[in-house]
């Protein structure tokens, strides 16, 4: 099952729908508009753009990193670290169900010459140490050399802990493999985890983060690494397309949340964990939740005429099957909350099984 499943285009969304389909759908407040207004601005291609190198100069303090360097997407970040880790016919090895393999299209093997090797995860997300060991290959000419892990925390909203990833990344460390993070809601982790961003980061060379799911800035991503490495991922920006101009209007967006929208991802969690316990109340399906991800599997014959009822109510869910994929973030506040609820008792009270 792909999350992005069902996530074709709707139209323009009312900004009072309480719209759980992602945190990639929110909008930026006043403030952060006034912030992208007023941004100081330069040319980022010749190295001028004052908040672009504010706000990497931030990110690469926050996580423990020589430098870091922005991108206009998740996708091209994880590309880009993927093209300074590796050369053409070298190998990464990656989850199965992880983004870098299962929602990247194929970026990696299309533009870079990438061999991917995808491996089994366990059910909470984490590729195990023998895992990392059996996958490596020996060094033959048959065989695409192994030099990197590409490891990813939350997995599906799922948290690793720290002892797993650290021991997962000392196996592929003790073969000589490079380590790359996907932490697109990276922040989402280490609020669950209650550790610091450093020691994430730690576990692996580069890190990709992601500022507009949880953190909602409206574009951007953020890659961080030693120098050397983040020198090559800049130049592979270029390469990919991804270099831009006055890109401060950006980046201005992407300080502000990370300034501010760090602390209350805690709000998230904790109405993901109310609407997750008001599903299971309602004993029509298995629900899983974690930081803040809901996936609720209803009955099948459910599927069309939920999503279309709850659509009426005002609330917007995914079209996933047989899961469904919620979501919760920053423009959902305990009224929405209260909103999705409701309709979801509503339908099944009108459709008991």
């Amino acid at each position: 099952m792909s999350l992005y499943s069902g996530m074709t285009r709707t139209g323009a969304v009312s900004e009072r729908a309480c719209d759980l389909r992602s945190d990639t759908v929110t909008r930026p407040d006043e403030e952060m508009r006034t912030i992208i207004a007023t941004a100081k601005v330069g040319d980022d291609v010749y190295g001028e753009d004052p908040t672009a190198l504010r706000l990497e100069a931030a990110m690469a303090e926050c996580l423990g990193k020589e430098a870091a360097v922005f991108f206009p997407t998740g996708t091209q970040s994880n590309l880009a670290a993927l093209m300074a880790h590796c050369g053409r016919g070298d190998e990464a090895i990656v989850g199965n169900r992880y983004h870098i393999y299962c929602d990247e299209a194929a970026g990696a093997a299309v533009l870079a010459g990438i061999s991917l090797c995808p491996v089994t995860i366990e059910a909470g997300g984490q590729i195990t140490p023998n895992t990392v060991a059996s996958a490596i290959k020996d060094d033959d000419p048959h065989y695409a050399h192994s030099r990197l892990l590409c490891l990813e925390n939350t997995v599906g909203g799922r948290v690793i802990t720290l002892d797993k990833m650290r021991a997962t990344s000392k196996v592929a460390k003790d073969h000589g493999l490079a380590i790359h993070l996907d932490g697109a809601r990276f922040f989402n982790a280490i609020t669950a985890l209650e550790c610091t961003p450093v020691a994430l980061a730690g576990v692996a060379d580069t890190v990709s983060v992601c500022l507009s799911k949880g953190l909602g800035a409206p574009v951007g991503s953020i890659l961080a690494g030693t120098a050397k490495i983040i020198a090559k991922a800049r130049r592979n920006r270029k390469i990919l397309g991804g270099a831009m101009r006055q890109v401060g209007v950006l980046a201005a967006a992407g300080l502000h949340a990370l300034e501010n929208n760090v602390d209350r991802l805690t709000e998230d969690h904790r109405r993901a964990a109310v609407l997750a316990e008001a599903l299971r109340a309602l004993n029509v399906g298995t629900v899983c939740a974690d930081t803040n991800m809901i996936f609720f599997t209803p009955a099948p014959r459910h599927h069309v005429s939920l999503r279309n009822h709850m659509a009426k109510a005002g609330v917007l869910i995914g079209g996933q099957s047989p899961s469904i994929r919620m979501v919760l973030h920053k423009d959902i506040d305990d009224v929405r909350l209260d909103q999705a609820i409701t309709a979801f008792q509503a339908y099944y009270h009108d459709h008991q099984l």
